[in-house]
Formats: structure tokens, C-alpha cells, sequence
């Protein structure tokens, strides 16, 4: 199988999307000729031209606003915003317009819109441009929430989100960018709401998403090469629908969890992971509590130094593992 970046997967579904269905069209700022602020669509508007990939003004209110009307009148936008900390700037669209129109007018219209944005750090980008936001909006209802973490995931979850007559946030975190995996040429689909294990274990479970996950599967592989721990690595995929049963499944056969991800802690959405599977029946299979490694609650430095420290790395992991098996 052919080998695709992560960005070079998000791209291909939107190509062949593009070419499927007419009502799918692009927006956002420096998405034209200038290929994207991380060259995702780098080369799209030679194909579809100016009327499909659309350059906006430096308005993210416009830019969700025009995607919310365009889906509710039969197009399928998918809005990229260069730096998901300037969602803060679309909230009322998204949050008090696109999540809530289906349900306010009873089902007569849909919002099939996708809604892309560049989040986490590791770039230098400083406290406004290297946020996690994930858990903001899987508060919303009517909203669906996307993490992928492989190029493979990108592609198949884009799809996916395209596809969906509801409102989606899509989060590609920025260090995956160049990651390379395999992807098939073929147009296909990962379900929303299934999750995936990526490696199958008896000790503990990490859960994990977007860039954490590649890091907490090398972090297993020295575990186990040190201690002999077997872990089982579980990536949910989406936040909005989560597969509940997948996560409790692993916490029932493995009775230890970590849960791992960039954003911080506090109010973080490892809390949610954390009391749905306290709130079921694997409560009773837990040999050890629930642990949660996360990001600091601090604004993102830009030091290099301090923004490593900020975030869980892959030494943090194995140290967790091995206190849990303790």
C-alpha cells in the first residue's frame, strides 16, 4: 500500500469529495493559490478553480457564518480555520447557529458542514496559536468532534464528516502534518463514534488521540521492553459520538487506565473518558485508579524548553505505566 502524509491524506479526501459531489466546496483564508497556512490545499484551486476554493477575507466570523448559511440551503462547506484558537472568534455561528438549527426547526433543515482547523503545539506558535480546544465544543450539542491521528484515520474520518448532514469540528494537530502512514487510493469511510486499538495488551490501557497517540505506542513498546508491561493503546477517533463500549471494554480486561491527551487538564476531556468508564461495570475490574497524564494548565509557552515541558511526553508515559503496574 502507498504511503500518504497526514496532510496529504486530509487533502485527497477533500479532492475526491470535491469531484463526487458538486456541493462541496472549500473556504477560508489563504486556502487558494497560497495552498493553506500548512499547505493542505496546496494545488486544489487549480483543479476546482476560485467558485470552489474560496479565499476569505481575515474573518473567521465570516468564514463560519457564510459555511452555516451555504449548508443550510443545500451546499456542503467545509470551512478551514487556520489556527483552531480563532474559533474562539466563530462561536456564536457554531455554537448558538449551526449546533442548534436542526433541532430549533423541528428537522425541516440540515447543516452538513465540516469545520477544519490546525490545533496543538510543538511549533514555537506561542500562547493565541498552539492550543487545544477539543474539549469546548464536545460540551455542545448537535456538534460532532474529530480528532484523527494517523494519515489513514484523516482520510477516512474526512470523508466521514463530509458525508454527515451535521455539523463537524475536524482537528488536525500540527505536528502530524508530515507523518506518513499507508492509505488506500480508494474512496472509504471510518464510522464516526469507533474507536480503534491499536495494540493489543493485558496490563493497562492508554487512551489516547491525535499526536499523543503516535508517542504513547513507542512509550508502550519501552514499557514492555523494560518491564515487561503489556499495554493495550485504544484511540476513540471521535470525541463526538465516543464508542463508550470500546473504551470500557479494554478498562474491564486490563483493570488499569491512563488517559492521555495535550490539552489541559482541568476540564480537559479526559475527565469525560474518565467518568464513563468509572460509571459503568468496569468500575469493578479496576485494580488501580484511573490516571490521567495531561497538559499543564498554563498558557502555551514559546520558549521551546518551556513548551515541551508544558505537554506529556513520552518518558512521562512510561513512568505512568510502570506506577501503574506497580
Amino acid at each position: 500500500m502507498r504511503e500518504l502524509t497526514y496532510a496529504q491524506a486530509v487533502r485527497e479526501a477533500m479532492t475526491l469529495e470535491m469531484r463526487r459531489d458538486m456541493r462541496v466546496f472549500l473556504l477560508g483564508e489563504d486556502i487558494g493559490i497560497y495552498g493553506g497556512a500548512f499547505g493542505v490545499t496546496a494545488g486544489m484551486v487549480d483543479e476546482f478553480g476560485t467558485e470552489r476554493v474560496k479565499d476569505t477575507p481575515i474573518s473567521e466570523a465570516v468564514i463560519a457564518g457564510a459555511a452555516v448559511g451555504a449548508a443550510m440551503t443545500g451546499m456542503r462547506p467545509i470551512a478551514e480555520i487556520m489556527f483552531s484558537d480563532f474559533l474562539t472568534i466563530t462561536m456564536d455561528q457554531i455554537i448558538n447557529q449551526a449546533a442548534k438549527v436542526r433541532y430549533m426547526f423541528g428537522g425541516q433543515t440540515k447543516v452538513p458542514m465540516v469545520v477544519r482547523a490546525a490545533a496543538g503545539s510543538g511549533t514555537g506558535a506561542a500562547a493565541q496559536h498552539s492550543q487545544s480546544p477539543e474539549a469546548w465544543f464536545c460540551n455542545v450539542p448537535g456538534l460532532k468532534v474529530v480528532v484523527p491521528s494517523t494519515p489513514y484515520d484523516a482520510k477516512g474520518l474526512l470523508i466521514a464528516a463530509i458525508r454527515d448532514d451535521n455539523p463537524v469540528i475536524f482537528l488536525e494537530q500540527k505536528l502530524l502534518y508530515g507523518t506518513k502512514g499507508d492509505v488506500p487510493e480508494e474512496d472509504y469511510t471510518v464510522p464516526l463514534g469507533s474507536a480503534k486499538r491499536h495494540r493489543e495488551g493485558s496490563d493497562v490501557t492508554i487512551i489516547a488521540y491525535g499526536r499523543m497517540l503516535p508517542m504513547c505506542l513507542e512509550a508502550a513498546t519501552q514499557a514492555k521492553a523494560e518491564d515487561g508491561i503489556s499495554t493495550e493503546v485504544i484511540d476513540p477517533r471521535t470525541l463526538v459520538p465516543l464508542d463508550r463500549e470500546a473504551l470500557i471494554g479494554s478498562a474491564k480486561k486490563t483493570g488499569r487506565v491512563l488517559i492521555v491527551h495535550e490539552a489541559g487538564e482541568t476540564g480537559g476531556f479526559g475527565g469525560e473518558i474518565a467518568a464513563v468508564i468509572a460509571g459503568s461495570d468496569a468500575f469493578y475490574a479496576l485494580k488501580a485508579p484511573i490516571m490521567r497524564y495531561c497538559g499543564a494548565d498554563v498558557p502555551m509557552p514559546f520558549c521551546a524548553a518551556l513548551e515541551k515541558a508544558a505537554v506529556p511526553v513520552k518518558d512521562g508515559v512510561v513512568e505512568r505505566l510502570k506506577s501503574l503496574v506497580r
